[in-house]
């Protein structure tokens, strides 16, 4: 097991030491921040930049009444921007690095940094410098800590995010892992239509990335879910961005007829009309509703799609991150209503406290925990048990010849060849291997799926098989 802690480069506390010396008037810790004495340059920076919560946190410059001065803060007005501009800034937080990789910390997840640097007449995110940055730190840190790698915590557009791990002209070695989010959202995305073709286009775009490199995929995490869904992909299926957005907003708060989910919307903009999504990965694929309404069958069927997402999320090229309760159903929790300090952020409802006695009932037969916790060990052992599946391996998504299914593949030169069909339509799909580039292959796991002697394979709906080949 290897540690891995957030080090937030963009920003600190208000309360951090550095801030607080900042406060009282402490010129160099002053200048460890970006400070105005008007609104002049905020202003002119305002013009184009974006509002991260614009409905509880409006703007980027908070005004300290006692400094008589305006503070950058991208995010609250708790969290101070640093200056990257400033080499003391570098020079102390890769002090900072350095010590949390003396502490042992294995992984360094770099928090919100894509906003590092500043100039104005852009939005301020993914600029040059922060590439520069990162690479230099990188650079440094391969030296004195050469077993600390760096995570990029980069939600932005797929063609930005691949540069966060190196890729583009000359390949550079920049971050070790980066957040997939982007499958993420198209795994919801074919969930709700039952289609994977926007999936399918998404994610061929996105391009290769460094050898070196790998992504962290994952289908929930502890925030909210952003529809980043650009005109681009939208437009190679036919369909309008903000049209299907409103879509997943609607259906994934259970507001959509014949839903299944059991959602909230989170920080509606009604002004952008842009919007994000909380819930629980359970709920999000039925198993609450299922509970609630004591339906067995659509129980099945909510469980099946659990299994079918992560199946994609465990055999996708990178290293897979399985979210604290989903591996034991475990469905939105209503506690946090009753905390002020939390009531008005509903992401809370899939931040629960870990429950203890539900996870003791993994051990009991019959049981949806101990349903659900079998199918993720199981899961876990047959990945472990493809060569192919390493990281080092080749990823490509392949040309589906049915738009309800997702076909990948994985080779790697000793271990051959891993190939992975996926059936989110509402109905049975039949693809011919050949079809996906499959002779000769071996079954290591099917769920609701099978392959006849001639090569022919049947997917139920949430079906899916994964395929080997020597």
């Amino acid at each position: 097991m290897n540690l891995c802690i957030d080090l937030v480069v963009n920003h600190t506390a208000a309360e951090h030491p550095w801030a607080l010396e900042a406060r009282a008037g402490n010129p160099e810790y002053h200048d460890f921040y970006l400070f105005y004495p008007d609104r002049v340059l905020p202003d002119e920076y305002e013009a184009t930049l974006l509002e991260v919560f614009p409905s509880f946190a409006p703007g980027n410059f908070t005004w300290l009444a006692e400094r008589k001065e305006w503070v950058w803060t991208t995010f609250h007005d708790f969290q101070w921007d640093l200056n990257w501009a400033n080499p003391k800034v570098f020079r102390a937080m890769f002090a900072a690095m350095l010590h949390l990789a003396d502490q042992g910390v294995d992984m360094l997840r770099l928090d919100a940094a894509p906003f590092m640097w500043k100039r104005t007449g852009t939005i301020c995110q993914n600029l040059p410098e922060v590439h520069t940055l990162l690479t230099t730190l990188r650079a440094l840190m391969s030296m004195a800590a050469p077993a600390t790698s760096f995570k990029a915590e980069a939600i932005v557009a797929p063609e930005e995010l691949t540069q966060y791990l190196g890729a583009g002209e000359p390949t550079r070695h920049e971050c070790d892992l980066a957040y997939n989010n982007q499958l993420m959202v198209m795994l919801w995305s074919s969930l709700a239509t039952g289609d994977a073709e926007l999936m399918s286009n998404a994610l061929s775009r996105m391009g290769p990335i460094p050898s070196r490199s790998a992504w962290v995929n994952y289908v929930r995490c502890h925030d909210d879910i952003g529809w980043a869904i650009t005109p681009a992909d939208a437009a190679s299926v036919g369909w309008n961005q903000f049209t299907h957005r409103d879509f997943l907003l609607s259906f994934y708060s259970g507001e959509f007829a014949g839903s299944f989910a059991t959602g909230a919307i989170f920080r509606f903009n009604p002004q952008t009309h842009d919007g994000r999504t909380s819930s629980s990965a359970a709920s999000l694929c039925g198993i609450e509703r299922a509970l609630a309404d004591g339906d067995m069958v659509h129980l099945d069927v909510a469980c099946a799609r659990l299994e079918l997402l992560y199946a994609v999320v465990y055999a996708y090229g990178g290293i897979p991150l399985l979210y604290m309760g989903d591996e034991l159903g475990m469905r939105n929790d209503a506690d946090y209503l009753d905390d002020p300090a939390r009531a008005d952020d509903n992401r809370w409802m899939h931040r629960p406290r870990m429950d203890w006695v539900v996870a003791q009932r993994r051990h009991l037969a019959g049981t949806l925990e101990a349903r659900l916790f079998a199918l993720f060990t199981g899961l876990g052992a047959d990945r472990a048990s493809i060569g192919a599946l390493n990281a080092s391996g080749r990823f490509a998504v392949l040309p589906s010849p049915d738009r309800h299914v997702l076909c990948f593949t994985r080779s790697h030169p000793a271990h051959g060849r891993f190939t992975m069909v996926a059936n989110f339509g509402r109905g049975t799909a039949v693809v011919c291997l050949a079809d996906v580039g499959v002779s000769d292959a071996v079954v290591a796991r099917a769920s609701d799926a099978s392959v006849s002697p001639e090569g022919i394979a049947q997917l139920s709906a949430n079906g899916y098989l994964w395929l080997t080949t020597s």
